[in-house]
């Protein structure tokens, strides 16, 4: 797990140096890490990365307890709860490609709730949901597209 940790770290901080076209629009690679613990390690084992890679990575970035933090800290645990719940009770259903596309989509779903309501107390934020629910999309496709490999490719070495 330590290893997963150490990758969510890099990847977000690569993520956070690398110029964005909207300030709030990342593409959650560091999510990686939690769905590749959650298919070969469990629910418990995705909940630590998460946590791990939120404080560890803000406190290197200086934004510790601030409201990036806890947007971020409350979008993994919805994302990481929900990917859990459905990875255990509709493994038939969903495949790991719609589990991280659900996990994005309840991430930024939960960002931008925060942000409307309790930031700057104003409904017009949500319009921006399209947009992130768009970003969504893509980012939870491009991520559950790598984590199938790496879980494949994990099982292959019979590393979990």
């Amino acid at each position: 797990m330590g290893v997963l940790v150490a990758t969510g770290l890099i990847l977000f901080l690569f993520e956070s140096a690398i110029p964005r076209p909207l300030p709030w629009l990342k593409p959650g690679l560091s999510n990686l890490v939690i769905l590749v613990a959650l298919y070969l390690y469990g629910l418990r084992a995705a909940f630590i990365v998460m946590l791990l890679r939120v404080l560890i990575g803000a406190f290197i970035l200086g934004t510790l307890f601030n409201p990036v933090f806890l947007f971020s800290l409350s979008g993994g645990i919805v994302s990481t709860a929900l990917m859990g719940l459905f990875f255990y009770h509709s493994k038939r259903a969903f495949s790991i490609l719609g589990i991280s596309v659900l996990g994005a989509f309840s991430h930024n779903f939960v960002q931008i709730i925060l942000v409307a309501f309790l930031v700057v107390n104003r409904a017009q934020v949500l319009y921006l949901m399209p947009i992130m629910l768009l970003s969504s999309l893509f980012s939870g496709l491009l991520v559950g597209i790598l984590a199938h490999f790496l879980v494949q490719r994990a099982r292959t070495f019979k590393l979990a």
